[in-house]
């Protein structure tokens, strides 16, 4: 049977189709990223905004949700980037004391959402895209634009953070600023 090529109109559908596909992934990254709910919204619309006016950068084709998530974080990190009056909502900042008590407080066990928030940016965005995401290195590394041996070593040490952060006060958690590390050779 003859199969004609699908003019520029059907591609442009089945791109819109792929992009909407991917909306639930982005929302939970988002989430992820920054932490609240109408932060999480706006970050999405600007990914899908950027991404439908940059849809011919995209190989047609290829996996469409790194190319997203690499939008996604490119403009997140610029987000952050940018100098700006810091402001924390009122709900917001209760959440964000709660959390640093808890960090210094080793009599209390972290759960999971506050100590992903206590990793550095570059470790958590790592942990997410290959744990959550289920985004293999090569992948990850092409969205965030670093070499595979970063996201390995990030992942490595990032993981073993959370390990420490979620094991809590009995001695085994997080050690003690200033304490050393010893060299295992």
């Amino acid at each position: 049977m003859f199969r004609r090529k699908p003019g520029p109109e059907q591609a442009r559908l089945a791109d819109e189709q792929a992009m909407l596909a991917c909306l639930p992934r982005l929302r939970r990254y988002a989430r992820a990223l920054t932490g609240e709910r109408e932060s999480a919204d706006d970050l999405v619309q600007d990914t899908l905004e950027r991404a439908w006016q940059k849809l011919d950068s995209w190989q047609r084709g290829s996996d469409m949700r790194p190319w997203l998530f690499a939008i996604m974080h490119n403009l997140h990190a610029d987000a952050h980037r940018k100098p700006g009056l810091a402001t924390v909502e009122l709900e917001l900042a209760g959440d964000a004391m709660v959390a640093a008590d808890l960090a210094r407080d080793h009599g209390l066990a972290l759960d999971l959402e506050a100590a992903l928030r206590l990793l550095p940016a570059e470790q958590r965005e790592v942990l997410l895209l290959v744990g959550l995401e289920e985004m293999r290195y090569e992948e990850v590394a092409t969205t965030l634009g670093i070499p595979v041996g970063t996201v390995m070593s990030r992942l490595s040490r990032g993981r073993e953070r959370l390990r420490r952060l979620m094991e809590g006060p009995d001695g085994r958690g997080e050690a003690a600023p200033g304490a050393s590390l010893k060299v295992v050779k």
